[in-house]
């Protein structure tokens, strides 16, 4: 099939019935729909400021379609972007599909329309309480941030995209005010794969993001509250000379850019932020074991098989990368019958995972297509792992900078404020384990 021209036909929200379609089509003729349902009470909020997060979720979220047959125009059906935002989402596109176009062998060119002659758009302010909207996705990041951010002299609450009955359980254990948005995508993508539509990685949390914020602004919240790591701004793999990040969605970069895209239309008033950036996932896995494994070990996960068929109970799969790496950074913190009991094996002794722990420790391949850590930190941990059970020594050999301490902070995109409450959980912890 050849397609000359993807669409953005049009957004529509109802306010009475909470739902939100998103329309768009190949040539007028192929047509997608995508939905949202908000379920919960609404607060008084701007219309004006409201559309324009539906109008950039709606931008955001037509990647899912665009993918299939990436035609070389693109038509933006009764909206005109300025040259900043028609940027940020070319650019969004181009670096949020690099992991697509490795799988799929493309070297595409994006281009999103703008009208040279649009002014920006007047900037609004956002009805908020100065509230956190901390977002769930049910793996130990989100979790260590909940119990930090609790902390807070802030309204705190959380939200979550999808997955209801998945994350249901998690979300009562929290135990703190949650606002649920379920989202449909259009299943005609099932058949289009069978029939040549290319199928591969999006920016999903672009997405989610984009979606978090029009939560926020129905409820009323200022921030929107992530969980990105310094390790999500690792690339995966170089290929044809460009580098490809499977997190690029996650990473610094691509924060700094949708800040600055909220800071355009909503001034301060609207906030997105990663408040774990400064950590490695060597030492998220230290401060989640010692201030929050005990209140979740059995309710989290963030294997994605578990998300990808449709179980009804968190757990893991222990075969995948993900999985291979949790287990590897838990090891040092966590006893290996508490890990055993949710893993049901010691990952880190299975002879099947040889390979994937040569990948993630980059002494073979590439490092795993995954949300998974730096090679340096896994290899930190790996070492940490080997004092532990000595077998491993000769199976994993490798070189790890002597210089290399994850516990250094890197740098961050949180206002300072914030950055004070995580500044005080670590030294907290520091003086409570006399570490340096």
């Amino acid at each position: 099939m050849k397609y000359r021209k993807f669409i953005f036909e049009g957004y529509e929200f109802d306010p009475k019935s909470h739902r939100l379609e998103l329309n768009y089509s190949l040539d007028h003729e192929l047509g997608f729909k995508e939905s949202y349902f908000f379920d919960f009470d609404f607060v008084n909020y701007d219309p004006k400021a409201l559309d324009r997060a539906l109008r950039t979720l709606f931008l955001m979220a037509g990647v899912s379609y665009y993918k299939t047959f990436m035609p070389e125009e693109i038509e933006l059906s009764n909206i005109l972007l300025d040259k900043a935002d028609a940027s940020f989402f070319a650019k969004t596109y181009s670096k949020g599909l690099g992991e697509f176009y490795y799988v799929n062998k493309l070297n595409p060119s994006i281009n999103i329309p703008f009208n040279p002659n649009t002014e920006p758009e007047i900037q609004m302010e956002a009805q908020s309480n100065g509230g956190m909207l901390i977002g769930i996705g049910g793996g130990k990041d989100s979790l260590l941030s909940v119990e930090a951010l609790k902390k807070s002299d802030k309204p705190i609450a959380t939200w979550s995209l999808g997955h209801r009955e998945l994350l249901q359980e998690l979300v009562d254990k929290i135990g703190l005010k949650h606002f649920f948005v379920d989202r449909s995508w259009d299943k005609k993508l099932l058949e289009l794969n069978s029939k040549g539509a290319l199928n591969g990685h999006v920016p999903i949390s672009a997405i989610i993001g984009c979606a978090g914020t029009v939560t926020a602004i129905l409820t009323g919240y200022r921030d929107i509250v992530v969980s990105n790591e310094q390790a999500a701004n690792e690339p995966t793999l170089n290929y044809q000379g460009v580098d490809i990040n499977h997190q690029y969605s996650k990473s610094q970069e691509y924060e700094q850019d949708y800040q600055d895209l909220l800071q355009r239309t909503y001034g301060n008033s609207i906030r997105y932020y990663s408040f774990l950036r400064p950590l490695s996932e060597l030492f998220i896995a230290e401060l989640f074991s010692k201030t929050a494994w005990d209140k979740y070990r059995y309710k989290f996960s963030s294997c994605n098989r578990t998300f990808r068929y449709g179980n009804h109970l968190l757990s893991w799969c222990g075969e995948c990368p993900k999985c291979a790496f949790v287990y590897m950074v838990l090891t040092p913190f966590v006893s290996e019958v508490d890990l055993n009991t949710i893993f049901h094996k010691n990952l880190l002794l299975d002879n099947g995972l040889d390979e994937t722990y040569r990948n993630l420790l980059g002494i073979s391949g590439d490092k795993p297509l995954e949300c998974v850590g730096e090679i340096k930190e896994s290899r930190a941990a790996m070492r940490m792992c080997q004092d532990k059970y000595p077998e491993l020594k000769d199976r994993f050999t490798f070189e790890l900078d002597k210089n290399y301490d994850y516990r250094i902070l890197g740098r961050h995109n949180m206002p300072e404020e914030i950055f004070e409450i995580l500044d005080q959980l670590i030294k907290s912890y520091r003086s409570s384990r006399q570490i340096g």
